[in-house]
């Protein structure tokens, strides 16, 4: 099997933001679907790993862009499996527009979850094999974020719409998330440049998030996210943290 997957994507306006550019989230969901198609041809996908009790989470995500494309533009993207490690599957992913210059790159680690435990299976314990490849153009691997303190405020709630398959908040709404916490006319002249998400733990239907965020001093923005949690010594527990180059 090919180690490579490709897959082409035709940028319609419903995918665009209010200034004809691609959302970063479709950007995020053509990855996802690109992803998706190779897990089907290497039978890792969702049917199979339903099988054996599994499925797919993604934990880290950095993405770097060149130019966000428009209407009528075809995207081309491609995607590969790196070298596993021990506690999780990376991905590397870069899209193309129609002359075959870089549109977006992007770095991203999947972990296979319990269905039933809603834990994390590590890789030597899934019976899950995937063979990576290097090609020397990836990304480094995302790191984590750390908590800060933040002084603007947002209240979010996960919604029936916002769900996957897994019955959880999927991966690519986060980003409207963060979008949304500044201005049209903010966007309009700041478009993103690249950006990291961290996803800490699953956001379920009628789950309240309160979105903590500033511009930090290099113009990013930076974003914490936690609930209401009794069972954690603080009383609230991480969601996902972000950070956002403009």
């Amino acid at each position: 099997m090919e180690p490579i997957y490709r897959k082409e994507f035709l940028v319609d306006t419903i995918h665009l933001d209010c200034f004809g550019r691609l959302k970063p989230s479709v950007l995020l969901y053509f990855a996802q679907e690109a992803a998706g198609g190779h897990c089907l041809q290497l039978g890792t996908d969702w049917d199979s790993l339903q099988k054996k009790h599994l499925f797919w989470a993604l934990i880290r995500t950095s993405v770097q862009i060149t130019r966000l494309p428009g209407a009528g533009e075809t995207v081309t993207v491609e995607t590969w499996p790196m070298p596993t490690t021990r506690t999780a599957y990376p991905r590397a992913t870069v899209g193309y527009d129609q002359a075959g210059q870089e549109l977006f790159r992007s770095v991203s680690l999947w972990v296979l979850m319990d269905t039933h435990t809603r834990a994390m299976v590590l890789p030597g314990r899934s019976g899950v094999e995937i063979s990576g490849v290097v090609r020397g153009n990836e990304l480094a691997a995302p790191r984590s974020l750390p908590p800060q303190t933040l002084s603007r405020h947002d209240l979010r709630t996960v919604r029936f719409s916002q769900l996957d398959r897994n019955g959880h908040m999927n991966n690519t709404r986060y980003m409207d998330w963060v979008d949304d916490l500044l201005p049209a006319a903010f966007h309009q002249v700041h478009p993103v440049r690249g950006f990291t998400l961290c996803y800490l733990s699953e956001a379920r239907e009628d789950q309240q998030i309160r979105l903590d965020f500033d511009l930090d001093a290099q113009g990013a923005l930076v974003v914490d996210a936690h609930r209401e949690n009794t069972d954690v010594p603080t009383g609230k527990e991480r969601v996902f943290a972000a950070r956002v180059e403009f």
